[in-house]
């Protein structure tokens, strides 16, 4: 049976996580980043300082204004949700969360001085109750992060880049900055699908729901193993042009592609890390302020590495090659993308793998 078109689940008891630390949930790239900013003595109170010039009251008044706030009268079962999230990750203050008419399926969490989340009447539709407990957790894992703050900043600066768009060294300059919070953010929504599966603990919800994402409401005809069959299929399929294309597709999104997702937070649930947490053995809050940034960019480093090495795309493999001393990266970027086996440009290489010696007379 349904009610108001989500399914009824039993209640289970879910484990709960005092003082969780959001460095225990984190992607490495998107920790390294946030620990060497929480570093930064009086960061977050200059990013505040912009308040004047960002939207943010604006947006606070549009939501109060033209959506409907989640509680106890509106949407309860939703803010029911939102209060067993904050209360599984020991978040103390529930942000305030809007539903607003939207077709399209969409969440997210914004605000400088203290973050809100939204979520689409699509998503709303699209979910079942566990998909969307993953959902909800997701959105309280990006505001323990403290990722609403530099989203709310993406967003202005995506809007700005629209309006110095005619300003050719002033569109490239933000462009940059926008590229680069654009490489950043796409790493916290890996970290906030862990944080969403800490809350839902149901890996089979979260798989469902990015699965939905993907293909809509058609769950009957969509298959979890051939989803993340999709996903193997990206990473290590096709040639180095293909992942080229691949970059350039994903450098003016917000988020990685869904499959990806999938196949990113079903390996962290089956990892040591993910076992840990669950058994109660995390890093907490309190210490926070000792983390060292040398060993939070060094576990970065590490995790970039073990990637390259891991991967089985066509050109994190030639990186690969490259940094174990297979060969010079012009002359293999060369062979792979014209087929060419002989000469290379300025290599002196006759195509029999000896050297021409010097002009004689």
């Amino acid at each position: 049976m349904t009610e108001n078109g989500h399914e009824n689940v039993p209640s289970r008891t879910r484990r709960r996580f005092p003082g969780i630390s959001s460095r225990a949930y984190e992607h490495p790239a998107d920790r390294s980043a946030l620990v060497a900013l929480r570093k930064l003595s009086g960061f977050d109170t200059a990013f505040k300082a912009l308040s004047g010039l960002l939207p943010e009251r604006s947006l606070r008044l549009l939501y109060l204004s033209d959506s409907v706030r989640v509680g106890d009268a509106q949407f309860a079962h939703l803010h029911d949700m939102l209060r067993d999230a904050c209360y599984i990750l020991d978040l103390e203050k529930v942000p305030p969360m809007y539903v607003t008419q939207d077709p399209k399926p969409n969440a997210m969490c914004i605000g400088l001085d203290e973050p809100i989340i939204v979520v689409t009447t699509g998503l709303v539709d699209l979910l079942d109750e566990e998909e969307m407990r993953a959902v909800v957790g997701h959105e309280v894992g990006h505001a323990l992060s403290g990722h609403a703050v530099y989203r709310t900043v993406l967003l202005f600066l995506t809007g700005l880049a629209l309006k110095v768009a005619w300003i050719p060294l002033g569109n490239v300059a933000v462009m940059a900055i926008v590229t680069a919070l654009r490489e950043w953010f796409r790493k916290s929504e890996l970290s906030a699908d862990r944080a969403g599966l800490l809350v839902g603990q149901d890996l089979r919800a979260s798989m469902r729901g990015l699965m939905k994402l993907a293909g809509g409401h058609h769950l009957h005809e969509m298959n979890v193993d051939a989803f993340l069959a999709q996903a193997e299929e990206y990473e290590a399929g096709g040639d180095l042009r293909d992942s080229v294309l691949k970059i350039l597709n994903v450098l003016p999104r917000s988020h990685p592609f869904t499959t990806v997702r999938a196949a990113e937070l079903k390996k962290w649930s089956e990892s040591r890390d993910y076992q840990r947490i669950m058994d109660g053995h995390y890093p907490r809050r309190s210490e926070d302020g000792d983390t060292s940034v040398t060993d939070s960019f060094r576990e970065s480093a590490n995790h970039y590495a073990d990637t390259v090495r891991g991967s089985r795309d066509p050109l994190m493999k030639l990186v690969g090659d490259i940094a174990g001393g297979a060969g010079d990266l012009g002359g293999r970027l060369f062979e792979k993308f014209t087929g060419a086996t002989g000469d290379r440009p300025g290599t002196g290489d006759d195509g029999k793998g000896k050297d021409k010696g010097p002009d004689t007379a």
